[in-house]
């Protein structure tokens, strides 16, 4: 599998995230909202976009531990397991086609404020012609995306700087007469739920954390300025139709920012209300397009991991998911033409509550399983009393929502279970950080999850603290001629101890213990013994090469990792106890050069398997060349 390449910055995570979330719930939703709680509507949009914060921190520190393609369904079944995983998949898929939906028939609306044509045949060609798009491959490009997201916050701006002077001068019409909470506090709440769907694709950008240029720092800072931008133009801009609409005209208006306009233009109405429909297009054009893209990626992902049928992992010609876009349009059609416009935002929005509420979920299992390489970039703040309000909340708005949006949601968690048990169950071994948590069922963690996060780690690369260069130029290599591990580890230890000052034999029971769990990493015949001790001042690495192998034997029942052939190569980390964070990164670099090597190895099996072993520094350091021992002692057992 190909990884992507990283070139979305800080302001590519900006725009995805803001373009994603600034369409229908500013354009086509805030009369429904309003036919709801009243007068209060902006104060619905206000809290919804404060009760995003959990989702958002939670995303956000995933994101950054796992910056992977697939964003929520690969968080959710890496952290609970693949039968959470194919509950979670299925339902962001399901959620985006909902939203994708909403979107195209909020572009029909606008497009139908100039041109007589019914809104949904209007959305059902764009349906089709947007899936062709993304068939033969044509995607926005993050250019584009900034581009658009300019343009939009642009003419957004211009609005509201004539609706708070209209307002606040009395150029316009105030509709106070209202009330503020049209169906009290139960109206005002459903409300919250339903305009929560507005701010659902703030951490879409999760699913593109595979091609961000510095994660740690782009994701989190991208997705809080998303949010701001995004709480402040919906709250502002909402309460200005609420005040400047007549109440019986906004409570069923599918365009309600053009109305606005239209009244407070005045004479410049028609040019205005244009450039508000041009806006409007190309902010639905860029979320239809995105959901498009998005949805049919977790089909093909799920497909990948055998949740589904392999027909939807099928790459067209043009390097896109075929069966995966196709499937999605469909679905995104028949939400069209089945559902009306108040039922997909209620659904939609009933399943991204569901679905942040696992997302906060995550977290405390990522954390509590002490998965050793889960090394978020990013840690979300008032851990762990956040990610509980941010799973508790989400729950009660559904059921605040009504029994529609109850009954779609736990709907679609039944028949995610049954897709599982039914399909998926005899086709996967995975098994969730959840397995991690709890020491009575640790016979069934499942040891991939960490090297498949140790592999991560390396991907990222390394952090800009950690003393990387310096720890590789100082390693030093030796040879020990014996099979026992025992003589490795003391022959290490005893290269430490001249460097660090530390008693050898202290250092050597340390690795010895470490190792006996299975605690290390093992590529093929090279394995990396690790360890933390106070008095250490900074890393240190000794290479220990054994030309007769070590047949290292660990106990199953208690062992992490057990190695399946001799052992040649030990590369030892010892890092200063306190710095776990930066110790499990050195430790996933110098673990990821060797993966690196023995995967170019494997391409030229004429080279032979020993080119690991005879290779180590040369490994380390990155040369093209290999490098003689710095100090180029036998040591005999």
């Amino acid at each position: 599998m190909g990884r992507l390449k990283k070139n979305l910055g800080l302001f590519d995570v900006f725009a995805i995230s803001t373009g994603a979330m600034i369409s229908s719930g500013l354009f086509l939703l805030p009369g429904l909202a309003a036919a709801q709680t009243g007068l209060s509507v902006p104060l619905a949009y206000l809290v919804a976009g404060v009760l995003m914060i959990p989702a958002m921190l939670s995303k956000a520190e995933l994101a950054t531990a796992m910056p992977r393609a697939g964003g929520t369904y690969y968080f959710l079944d890496r952290a609970m397991g693949p039968l959470i995983g194919t509950i979670g998949g299925i339902g962001t898929w399901i959620s985006l086609i909902l939203k994708s939906g909403f979107a195209l028939i909020g572009m029909g609306a606008y497009i139908a404020l100039f041109i007589d044509v019914p809104i949904i045949g209007v959305a059902l060609i764009l349906t089709v012609l947007l899936c062709f798009a993304n068939i033969v491959g044509a995607k926005e490009s993050s250019g584009l995306q900034r581009l658009l997201v300019t343009i939009l916050l642009a003419v957004v701006g211009g609005f509201l700087l004539v609706g708070l002077e209209g307002t606040a001068l009395g150029d316009a019409v105030i509709h106070r007469e209202q009330a503020f909470l049209l169906d009290g506090m139960n109206g005002f709440l459903a409300t919250v739920g339903l305009v929560f769907v507005s701010y659902a694709g703030l951490t879409k950008v999760a699913s593109v954390a595979e091609e961000v240029k510095n994660p740690d720092r782009n994701i989190p800072l991208g997705m809080m300025l998303s949010l701001g931008v995004a709480t402040l133009t919906y709250t502002a801009c909402v309460g200005v139709m609420a005040l400047v609409i007549p109440p019986e005209r906004l409570h069923s208006d599918l365009a309600p920012m053009a109305t606005a306009t239209e009244i407070l233009a005045g004479d410049w109405a028609r040019p205005a209300v244009l450039l508000i429909v041009v806006a409007a297009t190309a902010a639905f054009v860029s979320t239809a397009n995105a959901g498009i893209l998005s949805a049919s990626r977790f089909p093909f992902a799920m497909a990948r991991d055998r949740l589904l049928p392999s027909k939807f992992a099928i790459v067209g010609a043009a390097g896109t998911p075929l069966v995966g876009i196709v499937a999605t349009s469909l679905l995104i059609g028949g939400v069209i033409v089945l559902l009306d416009v108040t039922t997909v935002a209620k659904l939609a929005s009933g399943l991204k509550l569901l679905l942040f509420s696992l997302v906060n979920l995550c977290v405390i299992v990522m954390r509590e399983g002490r998965l050793d390489y889960y090394r978020p970039g990013f840690k979300s703040p008032l851990y762990p009393g956040i990610q509980i309000a941010g799973m508790l909340v989400p729950l009660w708005l559904i059921a605040e929502m009504g029994l529609v949006a109850m009954s779609f949601t736990a709907g679609l968690v039944v028949v995610g279970g049954l897709w599982y048990l039914g399909y998926a169950r005899g086709r996967v071994a995975r098994r969730g950080a959840i397995f991690h948590v709890f020491e009575r069922l640790g016979n069934h963690r499942w040891d991939g999850l960490d090297h498949e996060l140790r592999r991560i780690l390396h991907e990222k690369g390394p952090h800009p603290a950690d003393p990387l260069g310096a720890t590789l130029g100082d390693a030093e290599a030796i040879e020990v001629d014996t099979d026992s591990f025992a003589d490795v580890a003391a022959a290490a230890a005893a290269r430490f101890a001249d460097r660090t000052g530390l008693p050898a034999d202290d250092l050597a029971e340390a690795f010895i213990a470490e190792t006996r769990i299975g605690m290390m990493p093992v590529v093929d015949s090279a394995a990396f013994p690790h360890h933390q001790y106070l008095g250490v001042e900074r890393p240190e690495i000794v290479v220990v090469r054994t030309p007769g192998g070590v047949d290292l034997r660990l106990d199953p029942d208690e062992a992490h990792v057990a190695p399946e052939r001799p052992l040649s190569t030990f590369i030892f980390l010892l890092s200063p106890d306190g710095n776990a964070a930066s110790h499990y990164r050195i430790l996933a670099h110098i673990a990821g050069r060797f993966e690196e090597a023995l995967a170019e190895a494997l391409k030229a099996p004429e080279e032979g398997a020993e080119v690991i072993d005879l290779t180590a520094l040369r490994v380390l350091r990155g040369s093209d060349q290999p490098q003689p021992p710095k100090s180029p002692a036998r040591a005999e057992s």
